[in-house]
This record gives structure tokens, C-alpha cells and sequence, in this order.
């Protein structure tokens, strides 16, 4: 049996060895396709989470896709998350391989649209994209065109195919408008969307806007030299109080949650437990727990998390982990509740693996050193404050950055800042499924 792996698919732990299953002999009779749905249904019965909730017979004939067969055996309502991609598909998003025009977008209190946040070497980066551009049109008609019945709304921007043509409209912050074209095509996305050193009164004060947990390809152990990078920034600045922005982070690789852990834990708490997962009762014996293990010298007895419902899976994992050891303050609004997690199926199974089926499904509970594992209403806010993404990335006019330096000056976060609330009916976060749930980005 291989070394556990823990990376994430909302948080995938990585491969162990099994005995694959034959390969798909397909007959007139008994095509292919029935045999992928056959594989589908014994993984799903070896290492779904919730496998006793799953049916006793289930009907391949049922069902017209793998997709619809996954949605019609899964646990629900509670399982929002297990998914099928292909191999290629999941592997490359959690090295930041991505393909799409490489931006992501948050709705202020009264509706208008902003870019929330662009990839450096996406098609829109390179067209010299920035947060805080309002997009007034999308192919030439005006956001309200694309709002749904439901309250949410679709912009018909296709899929993440290069060469896929979209044309956007914004109204820049100095008041004059551009109309861009740009083509989807591959790139390779960055987390680090801004780090920067504030100083409040006479204090250092961290600030790192963080997108998804992506680890560096070719790297093992599994780990993010971005992450890297930015805490060894902060570490030699001397920073004594951190903010993490989380708002858009909707997760990825649990390896790289666990570095980000052992760089923000104290020394004292070195070697003690960051977190424990547990599996269905099948898989008892492979139930683990994970330590820290402290990097550098970064020294803090508080982190400020700056969340939204958009702040899910590794996000919410980071803020489990570090609660028991530090004082963990949530500024924003409730996160999207993900206490369980996935890892892919097809190395267990070579009717999947020769047939390009990754099932994705949920397949471990996480709790931390406390125990706390039930979070699927998301973590509440400490103080719930507004957004306002039609400010630049550190800028101190953002609402929820000056709730969280006027925590660090005074304790508590005033009326006049919380007044400032509102509850998007829509996100980023909804406009995806599956796999790009996790790594949300059109």
C-alpha cells in the first residue's frame, strides 16, 4: 500500500493501491457504457462516504450519462459535491492548468458586476484586466439581460474550449468605458492574487489575497512555491498580525491547506494535531490524522480571514485546523460548509482508468484537534460586513479590509461597518458544478 497523499477534489488525499478491476469487454449485448456505469456503482459502493445511503439495485438503464447516474445514487441534500471529470481535467486544475478567459466576478448591494479578480497569464490578465472594472455589457447586452428567474444568471460565455470568442463592456474606475474581445485559450493560473505589508498604528500588519489551493507542478513533496514565496515575504517584513483573503477561494489541494497550516502555527504547537479524517466503515483501517510541523518563523495569536460563501473545502479546513491553537476571526460573511472531502477513484478501477472517468466522489469527514466536524452551514462571520469589489486588491476603502484593521486597532468591528451587510442571492461560487465549483473562474 502507498503513502497516503492527501490533496483534495473539494480536498484530495491521494492514491493507494487496489486490485483494478477487468478490462471493459463490450458486446452488442453489454456495451462499454454499461460497464463504465457498472464501475461507477461498485467505487461509489467500495468508497463513498455514505455508501450505506446509497441504493440497494440501481437501473443503469436509467440513466442516459455518468453524470446523471452519479446524481441519481448520491446522498442528498447533503452531498452537494461528489462529481465526474476526466483524469486530464482534475489533474491539471490542481496545478493551476487552466483554460478560459482566467477572471472571476462578485455583484456589489445593488447589483452591478465587477471583476473580482484576474489571473496574471489568463487571456484577461494579458488584456490587462483589473478587480474593480464594472462590466456594464457582455456580448453586447447589459447584465440585466442575463439574470434567470431563480435570481442567478448565466452570461452564455460557453465553455473553457480556447477560442472561444466573448466581448465585454466595463466602466473603468476614472469614469470612461473599453470594449475588450477576448479569446479563451490555456494558461497557467497563479493563487497569489496580492500581498502586501499595511502598517496599523505601530503595527506590521500582513495582508494576502489568496485564490485556490494549487500545488507547483513537479514538486514533491506536494507543496506550493507561491505560498512559499509569500510567507517567507511576510516573514522577513516582521509582520505581527496577518489577513488572509479568502472571499473568492472555493479550494483545492489539502497538501497544500496543510503548508499553509505548518507556516501560521506556533512553535509551541509543533507536532500536535491539525486535523483527523475519517472514512466509511469499510475503510476503518485507513482512517489518518495529520501533526503540524512548523515552517519558518512566523509567530502570530490571531489570524483574520476575510470570507464569503465563495470560501469553501481547503478554505474552510485552514480556519478548522488553526481555531483550537489561535484566536480565528471570520470578517465578511458565512463560508459555504464542505467538512468532507474527496479523492479520485479511477486508479481503483481500469474500466475508469481506460476509459477516461474520474469520479470524484465524497469520501472522508474531516474533523480538527477539537473535534469539530459539522460545518455544512458554513462557518458564521464573527462580523459580517459587505463587500465592495469595485476596490483594487489592499486598497483600505474595501469594506471588509477596514473592518479587519479596525478590529486589529480597536477589538471589535463597529455598527457602521456591519451596517454595510448584504447577502448576494448569487455568487461566483453558483455559477459552476463539480470540479470548477472548487476552482471557480470563467
Amino acid at each position: 500500500m502507498r503513502k497516503l497523499i492527501w490533496i483534495s477534489a473539494w480536498l484530495w488525499i491521494g492514491l493507494w493501491s487496489c486490485t483494478p478491476a477487468e478490462e471493459p469487454t463490450g458486446t452488442p449485448d453489454k456495451p462499454v457504457v454499461d460497464e463504465v456505469k457498472k464501475a461507477i456503482v461498485d467505487v461509489m459502493r467500495e468508497w463513498y462516504f455514505w455508501n450505506g445511503q446509497l441504493p440497494t439495485t440501481v437501473d443503469l438503464t436509467k440513466y442516459a450519462s455518468n453524470e446523471a447516474l452519479l446524481d441519481g445514487i448520491i446522498y442528498k441534500p447533503i452531498d452537494r459535491f461528489s462529481y465526474i471529470t476526466t483524469q486530464e481535467a482534475f489533474n491539471n486544475s490542481f496545478v493551476g492548468r487552466n483554460a478560459g478567459h482566467g477572471f472571476g466576478f462578485a455583484f456589489t448591494s445593488d447589483e452591478r458586476l465587477f471583476v473580482s479578480f484576474v489571473f496574471d497569464e489568463a487571456p484577461a490578465g494579458k488584456d490587462g484586466w483589473k478587480r474593480g472594472w464594472e462590466i456594464i455589457q457582455i456580448n453586447d447586452k447589459p447584465i440585466a439581460d442575463y439574470k434567470l428567474p431563480t435570481g442567478g444568471y448565466d452570461f452564455k460565455l460557453g465553455n473553457p474550449d480556447p477560442g472561444i470568442i466573448n466581448k465585454f463592456t466595463f466602466k473603468l474606475p476614472d469614469g470612461s468605458t473599453t470594449t475588450r474581445t477576448n479569446i479563451k485559450a490555456e494558461y497557467q493560473s497563479n493563487s497569489v492574487l496580492d500581498q502586501r505589508v499595511l502598517q496599523v498604528d505601530n503595527k506590521k500588519v500582513g495582508y494576502w489575497a489568496y485564490q485556490s489551493f494549487k500545488a507547483t507542478a513537479g514538486l514533491s513533496p506536494t507543496r506550493s512555491a507561491e505560498v512559499q514565496t509569500s510567507m517567507e515575504f511576510f516573514q522577513n517584513q516582521g509582520v505581527q498580525e496577518l489577513i488572509i483573503d479568502l472571499r473568492y477561494n472555493g479550494g483545492g489541494s489539502v497538501a497544500v491547506a496543510e503548508q499553509i497550516c505548518n507556516y501560521l502555527i506556533q512553535s509551541s504547537n509543533n507536532g500536535r494535531l491539525m486535523y483527523t479524517n475519517k472514512l466509511n466503515d469499510l475503510k476503518t483501517a485507513q482512517n489518518t490524522s495529520k501533526n503540524f510541523t512548523k515552517i519558518g518563523s512566523i509567530n502570530l495569536t490571531r489570524v483574520i480571514f476575510l470570507t464569503s460563501r465563495s470560501s469553501a473545502s481547503a478554505s474552510e479546513l485552514i480556519i478548522n485546523a488553526l481555531d483550537p491553537y489561535m484566536d480565528v476571526v471570520l470578517i465578511g460573511d458565512n463560508t459555504f460548509g464542505k467538512p468532507v472531502g474527496s479523492f479520485p477513484l479511477s486508479s481503483y478501477n481500469r474500466i475508469l482508468q481506460t476509459n477516461n472517468v474520474e469520479v470524484v466522489p465524497i469520501t472522508f469527514a474531516i474533523a480538527n484537534a477539537a473535534g469539530k466536524a459539522e460545518y455544512f452551514e458554513g462557518f458564521p462571520a464573527d462580523f459580517k460586513v459587505g463587500d465592495s469589489p469595485q476596490f483594487p486588491w489592499g486598497d483600505v476603502k474595501d469594506l471588509r479590509l477596514a473592518a479587519a484593521i479596525q478590529y486589529i486597532r480597536t477589538g471589535t468591528v463597529g455598527n457602521r461597518m456591519k451596517d454595510t451587510y448584504y447577502k448576494p442571492s448569487w455568487e461566483i461560487i453558483d455559477a459552476f458544478k463539480g470540479l470548477q465549483q472548487e476552482f471557480p473562474v470563467f
